[in-house]
């Protein structure tokens, strides 16, 4: 990838770094889990640094749209940080929001006088202060060391004179990847599980990234005496519960707080004595709270006298080492199968008010997404671990959602603190009525293999369409467009180009039902497209209805269906089965 100097802090270059990191991460994810032995054994570092990135990622992307063009970089670097802070887990999850939140801080206040290579040493800087000053009792050998590395070599390389920022980020990469080979020698629990230090190999992963966005270079992996392999936790079958038990607290506290800054400076102070692990981070009222205790009240008492605790989660210890522990060893502790999950659920993803009420009403569990709206990992993972079956389809129903359905999936599947196993399927549906076909055949009698195939066979039997208007000027495969066109869609594909809403719609279903059918499904959006069509009123509703009638009157062997589904973007959503 060639870097235009001058670009580092372009909005699209910033864009490719988060897509390249949460990516990076996904990779990694069962790689660093299995390194993590500290603080507490408990598997989760990989997946906690992957959903912060991801969150962050989630929360730019709202507001700079899937053109990447919806925002300026000051505005979409404030909602990468608040994304990461909102949706921050774990102990390394939270210290990694810090890390994101000063380096997105930084540039943004970035002055046009100022070199990028010593503002993005500098950011690097202010984010291992800021790291450091989070955490209760800094200890070395973590990935605050890691990183004081990295940001420490970014000073030394911008310090010997005019730098390009590619070199910056080379440099703070290489050293973080020293250090990480060194972790071992300052932490006596790294060498004696035979493991680098897990949160710091996720640091060394996100650097890499920018590196490979700005060279376009793979950096070489991690070398050493220290492999990165599967750690055993030790466990004697005959006490069991003693040896999985942590030498610290029991518990692990998480909440965001809504709270004056003031305040804060007293809530470590209450927090301090309570146990370890304390890292307190946020700003401007809205602060993430993570620390490890034995007394759990305690600690959200803490954060009652200082604002309002609101998402609370709350991990004990012992059952979640047990579980990672029977996940890395099968057979040699007794499982608790399902837990206290039961049953199998769908989980849906909706393009409209009217679309949710036919998820709904088929006893699907519904999160808002569709075209242009993708629902974000943590929406779907909320929906999945918290509808409480043990076996849950997913249907994301868009293209863009499947992807992050697969990862919400796997999270979910290798979650330690699950209570009992779970299974998810992700079907692979690309259309709003693709789910619909899919969730008609779902049958919970069946076993779940067979299900999730039925259903799977279903959603890809179902051809499907739609009709929209174009918003703006463009080349598609039927030629170009105009804005105020009306665009026939059959699989994906812009395929038909035309100006009347009932010819294009009457062109769609016609291409749909060439290779025969039995059953048209209709469905109205919203009908707010109009807005791209100066002079032309739009009437979805009416226009499934004659979609609908027309189709009866060529096709009298074909049964349709028309519903009112209110999704945007487009006036018709069409299936054939």
């Amino acid at each position: 990838m060639e870097v235009v100097p001058g670009s580092t802090f372009a909005l699209p270059v910033v864009l490719r770094f988060v897509d390249v990191a949460v990516d990076a991460l996904a990779e990694a994810r069962e790689e660093i889990d299995a390194l993590n032995v500290y603080p507490v054994p408990d598997g989760d570092t990989g997946t906690n640094m992957f959903l912060t990135m991801s969150a962050a990622r989630d929360a730019v992307r709202e507001v700079t749209g899937p053109a990447g063009d919806g925002a300026t970089l000051p505005v979409a670097l404030a909602a990468f940080s608040r994304g990461a802070l909102m949706g921050a887990r774990g102990n390394s999850g939270v210290i990694l929001s810090e890390m994101l939140g000063a380096i997105a801080r930084r540039l943004a206040s970035a002055g046009p006088e100022e070199e990028q290579a010593s503002v993005m040493a500098d950011a690097l800087h202010r984010a291992t202060e800021a790291s450091y000053a989070a955490v209760g009792t800094p200890v070395e050998g973590t990935m605050l060391t890691v990183l004081r590395a990295a940001s420490d070599a970014a000073l030394l390389t911008v310090g010997s004179g005019r730098t390009p920022s590619r070199e910056v980020f080379s440099a703070a990469a290489a050293a973080a990847r020293e250090a990480l080979r060194h972790t071992p020698e300052q932490l006596r629990t790294l060498a004696e599980a035979g493991v680098v230090d897990a949160g710091g190999r996720g640091i060394t992963v996100i650097l890499d990234a920018a590196e490979t966005v700005l060279t376009g270079r793979r950096p070489s992996p991690v070398k050493g005496p220290i492999g990165t392999h599967h750690i055993p936790i030790p466990a004697r079958t005959d006490h069991l519960e003693d040896d999985l038990t942590p030498d610290g607290p029991a518990y692990e506290v998480m909440y965001l707080l809504d709270a004056d800054d003031a305040r804060i400076p007293r809530l470590r102070a209450a927090l301090r004595p309570l146990g370890d692990s304390l890292v307190v981070v946020g700003g401007e009222g809205l602060w993430n709270v993570h620390v490890h205790v034995d007394d759990v009240g305690a600690a959200i008492e803490a954060g009652i006298e200082a604002g309002r605790p609101h998402r609370v989660r709350v991990t004990h210890f012992a059952d979640q080492i047990a579980r990672q522990h029977a996940r890395q060893h099968p057979g040699r502790v007794p499982e608790r199968r399902h837990g206290h999950r039961s049953g199998r659920r769908v989980v849906a993803v909706s393009a409209g008010p009217g679309l949710a009420g036919l998820f709904e009403g088929a006893g699907a569990v519904v999160v808002e997404g569709g075209p242009g709206r993708r629902p974000s990992t943590g929406q779907l993972l909320e929906a999945i671990m918290g509808c409480g079956a043990c076996e849950v389809v997913v249907l994301p129903n868009d293209p863009d959602s499947v992807r992050v359905a697969r990862i919400a999936a796997s999270t979910a599947e290798n979650d330690p603190a699950v209570e009992g196993d779970i299974r998810v399927a992700v079907i692979p549906t690309q259309a709003q009525v693709q789910g619909l076909a899919a969730l008609a055949v779902h049958e919970p009698g069946r076993s779940f293999d067979q299900d999730v195939l039925e259903m799977t066979a279903t959603s890809r039997h179902a051809r499907h369409g739609a009709v929209t208007i174009a918003a703006r000027q463009a080349m598609t495969m039927a030629g170009p467009c105009e804005p105020g066109d009306v665009l026939g869609v059959v699989a994906g594909d812009f395929v038909i180009v035309g100006d009347d809403l009932d010819e294009v719609a009457a062109a769609v279903v016609e291409r749909l039902l060439a290779p025969g059918g039995e059953l048209v499904t209709v469905v109205a959006g919203s009908g707010a497209e109009g807005a791209h069509a100066p002079g032309r009123t739009l009437d979805a509703a009416s226009l499934a209805e004659r979609c609908g009638a027309q189709t009866e009157r060529r096709h009298p062997g074909v049964d349709v269906v028309v519903y009112d589904g209110g999704q945007e973007r487009y006036p018709l959503l069409l299936s054939v089965e």
